[in-house]
């Protein structure tokens, strides 16, 4: 069975888009408080489609911090598209080429790849073009709209439409963290030690990408040591 239906794979999306304008609309806000102009801000959504990514990005542009710096935050941050590329290759119909490919993880995010990954059997390029283009016009127009916006509102309104953003990552580790205890610590311990790179002399020395990266990859490791996915070995075996 493959899913190639062009209209339902729009209709799918649809719900991921406008998901993605309201975020989107906040980081062109946050991109012209930070200096950015509006062309500059559209263009970094048109050719990235990251949140968490752009975001951080985003923060060390505006502290000034090193290209090496911005660049292995982006590599750490942005690294679970890859991995999601990858699983989704194994889904897709037969007859779709390197190029296509290419297109269409360019346009993979959290939310598209869950979607497309629920569908019965393969996905064909019409269904995944189709999911492709609600998330990608919701993303980019909320940016421009938001830049736009950021450009001529008042500072005050500028930064409490700034918080939007936090509030997209609270909606996206909350209900794992309260479902799974190992995903609630792992949460805490990253928490834990960006607090001690911020609050010690550690400060002087690691930038606030570094510190990004280090809390991530520290909690990650610890995470993957004390709570292994057991579960799944026993269920291939």
């Amino acid at each position: 069975m493959i899913q190639d239906s062009f209209p339902k794979g729009l209709g799918d999306g649809v719900p991921i888009g406008l998901g993605y304008f309201s975020v989107s609309f906040a980081f062109g806000i946050s991109a012209v408080a930070a200096g950015v102009p509006v062309w500059g801000a559209a263009l970094i959504s048109m050719t990235n489609v990251t949140s968490a990514g752009q975001f951080a990005g985003l923060g060390l542009i505006a502290a000034g911090a090193p290209l090496a710096e911005q660049a292995l935050t982006q590599l750490i941050i942005n690294l679970r598209y890859a991995l999601m590329s990858l699983s989704l290759s194994q889904k897709l119909a037969p007859g779709i080429g390197v190029l296509e490919r290419l297109i269409m993880a360019f346009v993979n995010t959290d939310e598209v790849f869950a979607v497309a990954s629920a569908q019965k059997g393969m996905v064909g390029r019409r269904y995944f073009y189709g999911l492709m283009i609600a998330p990608y016009l919701g993303w980019s127009g909320g940016t421009i709209l938001g830049a736009a916006a950021g450009a001529v509102l008042p500072e005050a309104v500028q930064s409490a439409l700034g918080i939007a953003i936090y509030g997209m990552f609270l909606a996206i580790i909350i209900p794992p963290a309260k479902k799974l205890p190992a995903v609630r610590r792992v949460l805490l311990l990253a928490a834990g030690f960006s607090c001690i790179i911020a609050w010690t002399p550690l400060s002087r020395f690691i930038g606030s990408g570094f510190a990004i990266i280090l809390s991530t990859l520290a909690a990650a490791g610890v995470g993957a040591w004390m709570y292994p996915r057991e579960e799944e070995a026993a269920d291939a075996g």
